[in-house]
């Protein structure tokens, strides 16, 4: 990653690791020449994130520009790419999974498909002001996750009725399971309408677009690891041949994987490394609750161990601080 730029990393506390997928903390400076920095992410579950101390930022998902884009804000569950344009600053956040917005939300996440919205409108105008006070107000990046597991665990509502089903439709995403509607809808033993209904409830898209999603970002992924944009014999078995793989990736990012590769996104390839190596998978869509390990309250320093990614360094555990 260029000068200037860092990414911390934290797992939430065990008592949220099923709802909230991560956290994160992004620092950057604003380049020079006054254009900002532009960089690109992938298509991903549900986050809230809120600005500190940040010159403006546009964020545009397909079509639809956001700019400039509210201090805290809710990111709906997304099935496009988002292009980002930055000018320093901190920026804060948590993803959010289905069975966490269940807990969190009121609302459909369809509601929210593809869009940004001020956090008030969903968290109401008090809990956010409280949320961004706090964070304002931590003394250095170790105490987010802190406060974070404190705000979000009192926000908590009761378990969603349909929580089981929920769990076990995010864990058929999370791995290389059925690839097609009929056959997930059998293993949850729910008819399809059912399961589409659960989907749009809880995930913002019909199963359809979740698996199609989720087959997508995991071939992607393999191929970004190895910077062969046309080694297609990585991708996922299920895939018909590379021109069924190349019409989802128009649908996924509106370009081809090469094309994206290409991109200048230092962000991105950085925090596809961190978050594999601290919270178990490279993006959110791919989050395995069953697998992804919680942190330790009250040990965030004791069990730090180091890896090298390359040229990236990366310290995870219990508590995880990576510069790029």
């Amino acid at each position: 990653m260029p000068a200037g730029m860092a990414i911390r990393y934290d797992r939430p506390a065990a008592a949220l690791a099923d709802y909230i997928t991560g956290y994160h903390v992004y620092r950057s400076s604003d380049p020079p020449g006054g254009e900002g920095q532009v960089d690109w992410f992938l298509p991903a579950t549900a986050n809230v994130r809120i600005a500190i101390d940040a010159g403006p930022i546009a964020v545009s998902i397909g079509r639809r520009t956001y700019d400039p884009l509210p201090a805290a804000s809710l990111f709906g569950p997304t099935s496009q790419a988002l292009k980002a344009t930055t000018h320093g600053g901190v920026m804060i956040g948590f993803g959010i999974s289905a069975l966490g917005w269940g807990r969190l939300m009121r609302r459909p996440a369809d509601d929210f498909r593809n869009r940004i919205v001020p956090l008030e409108d969903v968290l109401g105008r008090g809990f956010t002001n409280r949320l961004v006070a706090a964070l304002q107000a931590a003394t250095d990046d170790a105490a987010v996750a802190p406060i974070l597991d404190a705000l979000l665990t009192e926000r908590l509502g009761p378990p969603h009725r349909d929580a089981a089903l929920v769990r076990q439709l995010m864990e058929i995403l999370a791995s290389d399971g059925p690839a097609d509607m009929t056959a997930a809808a059998a293993r949850l033993a729910i008819p399809t309408h059912a399961l589409r209904r659960l989907s749009v409830r809880h995930f913002g898209f019909p199963p359809k677009m979740l698996l199609m999603r989720a087959r997508f970002l995991r071939s992607l992924v393999r191929l970004m690891s190895t910077g062969e944009a046309a080694n297609y014999a990585l991708i996922d078995g299920s895939y018909f041949d590379a021109s069924h793989f190349l019409r989802d990736s128009g649908t996924f990012l509106g370009m081809t994987p090469r094309r994206f590769m290409a991109l200048t996104k230092p962000f991105l390839e950085a925090s596809l490394r961190a978050r594999d190596a601290v919270l178990g998978s490279p993006t959110q869509v791919l989050h395995d609750i069953d697998t992804a390990p919680a942190r330790k309250v009250g040990h965030e320093s004791a069990h730090a161990s180091k890896h090298l990614l390359g040229a990236h360094r990366v310290i995870s555990g219990d508590a995880a601080d990576i510069r790029c």
